[in-house]
């Protein structure tokens, strides 16, 4: 275990380029894989989650190459992978197993997903049913846990009425689909994140999508791109947070991905007051551009249900930011975050509660009363990237120093989080 102890910042000041968005990434990698001829795409993310895909593919015979700032992808088709000598175990990535299980239901061989602890406890029974119509045959643990046993059989597509606002289930039924031979449908109740649909199309993927309503037309080669991964927003949160909570606070970060399907947070942060500018933005198959962040005095605000799943992987950030804001922040809908790599509602609420915050459950929704300061304290990761970066700016911003337990669960997402930060101290 990696403890660290974190005393408040003076200010935080300076320009960042993060490292490339993580959805945008696992993306790029299994795409390219499956596609015919080589994909660069310059900007993957170097983490954990991101490795265990990487790492899946050369399991089952792709040839994948980091070099420099750039991985390149030798595709093997959509019918070349080869039958991997084991299980191929994708550590505590949720992504990589639910959207490589619609890749392995349209292959030829039996294959086997598992993963670490965390992983074994997080639902996949919303994957296993749809790829289930699709004709894939999935065996699980009890309750629909992993591991995950995959016996492909020939696919066929579907007309599929989301339960659950969920990419990750979206994603793993289109990604069936390009197996099949007819038109697979998606229907969504809440537009969830679309990196998947931009970028089948890029690479040349038949694939609709308007307003709620996704249509994949299988069978149809993919091929090999060259691309940009921009950064990732929810790595731009955390220091967004940071630059308003922290007095006399002004930092820019560059090349920010801007989806409009991810970018609730940045809806958030200027609802509660926060000073956000939006620069030099560019309309790529991903768009991004500049932000800029000064500090500021921020007030609580209502978080929607339907804002859910634009802003999922931020709302531990933004409930320190609520802690620190005037008047009461309500969450509600945010039920989801129970089953991430822990249960983010209890370690989050854990953790502030310690610093003094006020932070509770009521009838479902979450209320946070702020407050005008945090006191430092010892605090928890509870082995979770995201609540781990979440406290650190809430100890950033505190009165006094707090120590987190084990930090060393940021290298999932971001390796190089705390690098970053101490550069605009």
């Amino acid at each position: 275990m990696a403890k660290k102890t974190i005393r408040p910042a003076k200010k935080l000041s300076g320009t960042i380029t993060l490292p490339g968005d993580k959805s945008i990434s696992h993306r790029a990698i299994m795409l390219g894989a499956i596609a015919d001829g080589t994909t660069v795409a310059r900007g993957v993310l170097d983490c954990d989650d991101c490795n265990y895909t990487i790492h899946a593919f050369r399991e089952m015979g792709v040839r994948i190459a980091k070099e420099g700032g750039s991985t390149v992808m030798h595709g093997a088709g959509l019918n070349g992978l080869k039958r991997p000598a084991g299980s191929i175990y994708v550590g505590e990535s949720g992504t990589t197993m639910r959207l490589l299980a619609g890749i392995l239901a349209g292959q030829k061989f039996e294959s086997v997903l598992e993963g670490d602890l965390s992983l074994s406890k997080r639902p996949m029974q919303r994957i296993i049913e749809p790829l289930g119509l699709m004709g894939a045959k999935i065996r699980s643990a009890s309750g629909g846990y992993p591991p995950l046993r995959i016996k492909a059989g020939k696919l066929k597509p579907i007309d599929y009425k989301m339960k659950v606002a969920s990419a990750q289930v979206k994603s793993a039924i289109l990604f069936a689909g390009l197996y099949t031979t007819g038109i697979t449908k998606v229907r969504e109740k809440v537009k969830s994140r679309d990196h998947t649909e931009r970028m089948m199309r890029y690479f040349g993927a038949d694939i609709k999508y308007d307003g709620l309503t996704v249509a994949l037309r299988g069978g149809r080669r993919l091929f090999g791109q060259a691309l940009e991964v921009p950064g990732d927003i929810s790595s731009a949160a955390f220091f967004m947070v940071a630059a308003t909570l922290i007095k006399g606070s002004k930092i820019r970060i560059n090349r920010v991905s801007i989806n409009p399907t991810r970018a609730g947070i940045l809806d958030v942060l200027q609802r509660m007051g926060s000073n956000v500018k939006i620069i030099n933005k560019v309309e790529a198959f991903e768009p991004f551009a500049d932000i800029e962040v000064s500090s500021a005095v921020t007030k609580g605000t209502v978080i929607k249900e339907e804002e859910i799943p634009r802003l999922i992987d931020e709302l531990p950030v933004i409930f320190v930011l609520a802690a620190l804001s005037s008047g009461r922040t309500i969450v509600r809908g945010a039920s989801e975050l129970r089953v991430k790599e822990t249960d983010r509602i209890r370690s989050m609420q854990d953790n502030l509660s310690s610093m003094g915050a006020k932070i509770s459950v009521c009838k479902g929704s979450l209320v946070i009363e702020g407050r005008r300061y945090l006191d430092g304290a010892p605090l928890k990761s509870f082995g979770d990237h995201r609540t781990c970066m979440a406290m650190t700016v809430a100890a950033l911003a505190a009165k006094g120093a707090s120590a987190i337990d084990d930090v060393a669960c940021v290298s999932k997402s971001f390796p190089e989080f705390f690098d970053v930060m101490e550069g605009l101290k």
